[in-house]
């Protein structure tokens, strides 16, 4: 086993999954239980070596668990990684191997979207697996979660403004939104619906172009690097982690931060200087929790103006985030974090207190 996860991790559980015939190799990473079973997506990316996606998986399902306990959610934090490149090695035995897996931890992982899967995808890991979320209508889920994961992040933008400028919108603001895939593209339209200013940029040509085809005057870039500097007020990571860093904030314009890719922070510091730059942070996990709000309403049976409303929460746990942090003087992710790991505990010690179970 890598020795990265001898190095503190306090997760419940790891899996290595492993089928030489399909080519599946992936790790599923349960960091909590404490307040359900543990919700979260399945990355197929190419990474490096095993030790770069364990990595990824611990640090994606730790924050999953704070997402869901920050959501309100009765639900744990998990995360999966399935090693490869999606273009080239996905296949139905593979997702069908995988799901397998899923399905041998008996419930105490749900799985559902990530980067590199899709709706199609959960379908086919579902002929295997009853734990998975995120499904196609067709078969009564509530399909694309970047849908509400934008809507979340907008959500929780109004709330900086809120905070910031003392009123809840984006009208006249400028607002650089750097990654327009199936999160960043929506959350543009929520902007400019809102009356923003949207400068965009990918690495992804066909990404721009649906985006200029959907919002013609929205001004792009095929370098994410030139929206560091731009004179913005909201810069808004929407890609992979790991965005923010030193040099980033060294060179940023923007007066709030607030994106929707995960683990956006390089390393600790940076929260540290964001607040120190004077530029106010909405943490990731708080403000893109709206993908998994969506998703984990389908365990009930999915209904799109529950999902919705509950996504609408945003608003309020974004600015509770910041208040605590303004009072406290501690950055936004120390709050978020102390938030989080507050109702973990006391929400979570209640699973003590045995129910009978009835047949």
């Amino acid at each position: 086993m890598p020795s990265v996860f001898t190095a503190g991790s306090q997760h419940e559980q790891v899996v290595f999954c492993m089928d030489p015939a399909s080519g599946l190799r992936a790790i599923i990473a349960i960091y909590s239980t404490a307040l359900g079973p543990a919700l979260g997506g399945t990355r197929f990316h190419p990474y490096a070596d095993e030790d770069a996606a364990l990595l990824d998986a611990l640090a994606l399902s730790k924050a999953m668990a704070y997402k869901a306990a920050c959501a309100g959610l009765d639900l744990g934090g998990g995360k999966a990684v399935i090693l490869g490149d999606p273009d080239r090695d996905k296949s139905e035995p593979l997702l069908r191997a995988y799901g397998r897996f899923v399905a041998s931890l008996g419930g105490r992982y749900i799985t559902a979207c990530d980067v590199g899967t899709y709706v199609e995808d959960m379908d086919v890991i579902a002929r295997e697996s009853r734990w998975v979320t995120g499904r196609s209508p067709e078969h009564g889920g509530s399909g694309d979660s970047g849908i509400l994961t934008a809507y979340g992040v907008f959500e929780g933008m109004r709330a900086c403004a809120r905070h910031l400028w003392g009123t809840p919108s984006l009208a006249g603001r400028r607002v650089a939104v750097c990654g327009v895939g199936k999160v960043g593209r929506r959350l543009v339209g929520h902007l400019l619906a809102d009356g923003a200013r949207v400068v965009a940029a990918d690495v992804s040509r066909a990404a721009l172009e649906r985006l200029r085809a959907e919002y013609p005057d929205v001004e792009t870039h095929a370098d994410p690097d030139v929206l560091v500097e731009t004179d913005a007020d909201v810069y808004s990571p929407c890609a992979l982690g790991a965005a923010l860093t030193a040099d980033v904030v060294g060179a940023l314009q923007a007066r709030v931060v607030c994106g929707a890719a995960n683990n956006q922070l390089a390393d600790a510091d940076v929260d540290k200087l964001l607040a120190a730059a004077g530029v106010l942070y909405a943490p990731d996990f708080v403000v893109n929790a709206g993908g998994l709000i969506q998703v984990s309403d389908e365990i009930q049976g999915y209904s799109q103006e529950r999902a919705q409303a509950k996504v609408s929460g945003i608003f309020a746990s974004t600015l509770e985030v910041l208040t605590l942090a303004e009072q406290t003087g501690i950055t936004s992710t120390i709050a978020a974090t102390q938030l989080a790991e507050r109702r973990i505990s006391e929400v979570g010690r209640l699973r003590r207190i045995l129910v009978p179970q009835t047949s």
